[in-house]
């Protein structure tokens, strides 16, 4: 049944919160490939999905380099970098900085004043540590005033995974929601 929305490129911007002491993401703004899925995401996991034109390309996959670079294009702008692996995939180390970062299988949504959490299923994320050069951040800059001051700290990348995503459930309590 969600086949024609289930494959699409994204680009996400979201930060780390904990629910009644449950560790899990926050999606902040995520624009996806997909119109369809762009429409839907908000209705039914309250999600803050956009459409944007979305390309990645992987150099490496094609000629062996370890290059690879994106541009996402939406109303409110564009994003564009430039990247070069450091290393091979591989899974996150235990107890590491990118398995705090990948391995989330909550997820919390808001969308008007309905709050909501879902279930999120995946094996573990083959990824690599990337340098990156952000080119054009106007995109993400339009979505809060906390990225003018923010830097970029670190960047991964991955070839993807297929994910499962539970039906949403209601919160009741926000004031339990910490950042």
């Amino acid at each position: 049944m969600f086949k024609p929305i289930a494959t699409h490129h994204f680009l996400n911007v979201r930060t780390y919160v904990r629910y009644k002491g449950e560790a899990g993401i926050y999606f902040m703004r995520e624009w996806l490939s997909n119109r369809l899925a762009a429409w839907l995401g908000p209705w039914s996991f309250g999600l803050p999905y956009q459409f944007g034109k979305i390309e990645y390309r992987n150099d490496f996959e094609q000629h062996h380099e370890h290059a690879c670079r994106g541009h996402v294009e939406a109303n409110d702008g564009s994003f564009r970098y430039c990247a070069t692996l450091t290393n091979e995939l591989g899974s996150s180390a235990p107890e590491s900085l990118d398995e705090f970062l990948l391995e989330r299988y909550t997820a919390f949504t808001q969308s008007g004043n309905r709050r909501r959490y879902f279930r999120i299923w995946h094996e573990p994320w083959q990824q690599v540590a990337a340098k990156v050069e952000i080119v054009t951040d106007d995109l993400i800059r339009a979505t809060e005033s906390w990225w003018r001051n923010a830097g970029c700290v670190g960047a991964n990348y991955s070839p993807g995974v297929n994910v499962w995503m539970g039906w949403p459930h209601k919160i009741r309590d926000i004031h339990e929601l910490t950042l």
